[in-house]
């Protein structure tokens, strides 16, 4: 499903569900020891995920445990990201001589809960959401929104090792459906010799779920 929505150079996995039997290295069970078992079980199959489509790469299974903010580590060379929510998780991964940053967010496909949105998006945000439900109303476009900021950020923290709050870029989705922008309001790391200031991002909706992906490409 998100693979629909990501580059062919990209290794992707994903399970609807947990899955059994999922064996974690030492320095991922502590990771998680004081976990609650929903999370333990997310976690796991997230890794899963991971390492599934490392070895499309040709990489060998390695320990992926959560650095700073939780962020996965990923073996050098590779650049990554794991998503999961209810009944989902995903993962996609690329050599980091293709690609510099991936930023993957799967968030239920219903409205986010009564003052989120007032908590996540601008005014603008808000203004430009009211004319999207009006007009397309079979999308939910809050949570659409807030996924593609959890992208946004996912894509930017390996890329700078810092914060990146949700009013710090404006999300934009235009007139064609699948597609968004999201504007930096700060100043962003130099990519490919340029500093950074839009990131360009897809959506879906599919089997109730919304998907969202980042992906910052490496120039030649």
């Amino acid at each position: 499903m998100i693979a629909d929505i990501l580059p062919p150079r990209l290794a992707v996995v994903e399970a609807f569900g947990d899955l059994a039997d999922v064996t974690l290295y030492p320095d991922e069970e502590a990771a998680v020891a004081n976990a609650v078992e929903t999370r333990r079980r997310e976690f796991a199959t997230g890794r899963a995920c991971a390492r599934a489509a490392l070895a499309q790469l040709g990489q060998e299974s390695v320990p992926i445990v959560p650095g700073v903010r939780g962020a996965p580590r990923w073996p050098a060379g590779i650049v990554g990201s794991i998503t999961h929510c209810s009944g989902y998780r995903a993962s996609a991964v690329a050599r980091d001589h293709d690609f510099m940053a991936i930023g993957l967010d799967a968030e239920p496909h219903y409205e986010l809960p009564r003052g989120v949105l007032e908590a996540v998006a601008s005014r603008g945000e808000q203004a430009e959401l009211a004319t999207l439900a009006a007009a397309r109303p079979y999308a939910c476009w809050d949570r659409i929104l807030f996924s593609a900021k959890e992208s946004v950020y996912k894509a930017w923290f390996p890329l700078t090792g810092t914060w990146l709050g949700f009013e710090d870029a404006y999300i934009d989705f235009g007139r064609r459906d699948g597609f968004f922008c999201a504007r930096l309001l700060v100043q962003g790391p130099v990519v490919n010799g340029a500093a950074l200031t839009t990131l360009h991002g897809r959506w879906l909706i599919a089997r109730g779920l919304v998907t969202t992906a980042i992906v910052i490409p490496r120039d030649p």
